[in-house]
């Protein structure tokens, strides 16, 4: 059995009672993005699970072998850093790994970062996208226009050295005047949500520094 086991985007006790049980006894290895953040969340919870690194680094090489060991009867538990595994994290391939092998795969509900920024933003959320980090480089502007042109609001996940960048492109492909939410440190304690024309975002956060790991919603071109 594979467990997937959301984790807490900030807060620490934004996690569930059966995401601790399963932690603390229901597998015998966690599989961790970082093992370092990872052993924070269980030594606040007193959880001894031994850790295993797995991160986007190490996954294709990993995969194999961590299957193998689930297919002869090993239950372990997937974790990210924060947030739900495969959601702009590692996690898919070996999901996809353990469907092909024919390893039982249960995902546990719990934190993602999208869903209280899109909710909290104000913006219409009866239908969004999801983009998730934009390319770097190469497609960035090819998806930037795509998403201008979506008729519902879209999401995407920003670091905060790129938020500039990102506010001054989303201007020019959506106008100075469409929607948007810049969402940062979301459930910890300097958590703010602000909701604005894109043009007012830009100028908002480029007169300070800004830390956090970031959410932006944008409304959709009809709304």
């Amino acid at each position: 059995m594979l467990y997937v086991v959301p984790t807490p985007i900030g807060n620490l006790e934004d996690i569930t009672l059966r995401a601790l049980r399963i932690l603390r006894e229901g597998v015998s290895v966690i599989l961790a993005e970082d093992t370092r953040t990872t052993r924070h969340l269980l030594e606040r919870y007193e959880i001894r699970t031994p850790l295993r690194a797995f991160h986007a680094h190490n996954e294709h090489a990993t995969v194999s072998k961590i299957v193998a060991e689930l297919a002869a009867g090993a239950s372990m538990a997937l974790v990210s850093d924060a947030g739900t595994p495969g959601i702009s994290d590692p996690g898919f391939l070996l999901v996809r790994a353990c469907r092909q092998a024919g390893v039982r795969v249960e995902c546990l509900p719990g934190p993602t970062a999208f869903v209280p920024a899109l909710v909290a933003s104000g913006l219409p959320c009866d239908r969004f996208h999801f983009e998730g980090f934009l390319p770097h480089k190469k497609g960035r502007q090819t998806r930037l226009k795509y998403l201008a042109a979506l008729p519902h609001t879209f999401v995407l996940y920003e670091s905060p050295h790129r938020l500039l960048r990102c506010l001054s492109e989303l201007v020019e492909v959506c106008g100075p005047e469409r929607m948007a939410c810049v969402a940062r440190e979301l459930t910890k304690v300097h958590e703010e949500v602000a909701t604005a024309p894109l043009a007012d975002l830009l100028t908002a956060f480029g007169s300070r520094e800004v830390r956090g790991e970031i959410v932006l919603v944008v409304s959709g071109k009809d709304d």
